[in-house]
């Protein structure tokens, strides 16, 4: 009785497991004549002799592949005719060549680099030739305005005010000791966490205003360009200065503590939030006159200035380092005074209605 349940048992494991794993196949005749040639059959595989409900001699024939269980599909020959097998490999090979023509290889096959398989438009430049960057557009490149006052300053009136003020000081102190004076290294660090306020403030009025069915004034959209901004810093030095190891864990660190802490303040008061990253930027206008000053000196060399920043900001192609830190200064200028001017607008709604006893225009231009 045990035994008859044990084999019922085994039947229904194979019946359900063994397409999978194993191949079978029906014997009719001797069973190590059977096992032999098997065995020289199916390479570095074992026979085993499985009882089953086969009348008379016939037994069923099992045999134990040693692969892994991802290639069983193709592992038993008994399993699917040679024929089959050819149209299998075939089928791979195909799938192996469109993914190396999909990362630019191939048979000369198009490249389809998009997620839902669909060709990108081609883009050219104002002279006709082929716009290589995927991370922005010719439409969203510009020209900075250097011209903008880079001595502006913010005289720290109200406690928040100072206590903004302070707590920027107190973070550069740190910075000054870790990176010295190796500006591009400095600069590029530094850019990692500057995008951060724009994204929090971007992402939170987002959140505001779908909550209050108000329109965003504006902020959302600029907030978000300015952390887009500062992210193509990050992606012009990166061609200039390459991180260490301990520098890429340092980004993990700080990114990660000042998200947060960025996070917690702009919920508690966004004024103090927006005043912060005021004087943040007014700290990064002086570390890049400094930048200028060493390489005005030739402390750094005024390499050509990378391919990416050319097309960003529609630089001269006979451009250097100076000319990128010129620009790169100037949108600081221009983040500073964003966030001073959303401080002064702490008591107003987002939609740039004027609050009850305000004397301040009833319309808010952007700067």
């Amino acid at each position: 009785m045990m035994s008859r349940s044990a084999t019922r048992v085994a039947r229904s494991v194979l019946t359900h497991v063994g397409p999978r794993y194993f191949s079978t196949a029906v014997s009719r005749g001797g069973a190590a004549s059977d096992v032999a040639a098997l065995g020289s059959y199916v390479h570095g595989g074992a026979a085993t002799f499985v009882h089953g409900p086969a009348k008379g001699p016939e037994k069923v024939v099992v045999t134990w592949m040693r692969v892994p269980v991802l290639g069983s599909r193709n592992a038993s020959t008994l399993a699917l005719g040679e024929k089959q097998q050819e149209e299998e490999k075939k089928k791979v090979q195909v799938g192996s060549d469109g993914g190396a023509a999909a990362g630019g290889g191939g048979n000369g096959n198009k490249a389809i680099v998009s997620y839902w398989g669909v060709e990108p438009a081609k883009v050219t430049k104002e002279d006709g030739s082929e716009w290589r960057w995927n991370c922005f557009k010719p439409w969203e490149t510009y020209k900075a305005d250097l011209s903008i006052d880079l001595k502006k300053h913010h005289a720290p009136v109200t406690f928040l005010d100072k206590v903004a003020y302070w707590t920027v000081k107190a973070l550069r102190f740190p910075t000054d000791l870790f990176f010295q004076r190796r500006y591009g290294c400095r600069a590029m660090m530094l850019e990692t966490v500057a995008a951060v306020p724009g994204m929090v403030g971007g992402m939170l009025l987002h959140c505001k205003s779908l909550r209050r069915f108000e329109h965003s004034g504006g902020w959302i959209k600029a907030l978000l360009e300015e952390a887009e901004n500062e992210r193509m810093h990050l992606m012009t030095f990166m061609e200039v200065s390459q991180p260490r190891w301990y520098e890429r864990t340092l980004v993990f660190a700080v990114q990660g503590v000042f998200f947060n802490a960025y996070f917690l303040t702009y919920l508690i008061s966004p004024k103090l939030a927006h005043r912060i990253v005021g004087y943040l930027e007014e700290e990064a206008i002086h570390s890049y006159t400094e930048f200028l000053k060493e390489l005005d000196k030739g402390t750094i060399e005024n390499v050509p200035a990378p391919a990416i920043a050319v097309d960003y900001w529609r630089l001269p192609k006979n451009s250097t380092l100076r000319d990128v830190v010129m620009v790169v200064r100037a949108d600081e200028a221009h983040h500073r005074d964003v966030n001073h001017h959303q401080t002064t607008l702490h008591r107003y709604s987002l939609s740039g209605t004027r609050t009850e006893g305000s004397t301040r225009p009833d319309r808010i231009s952007l700067i």
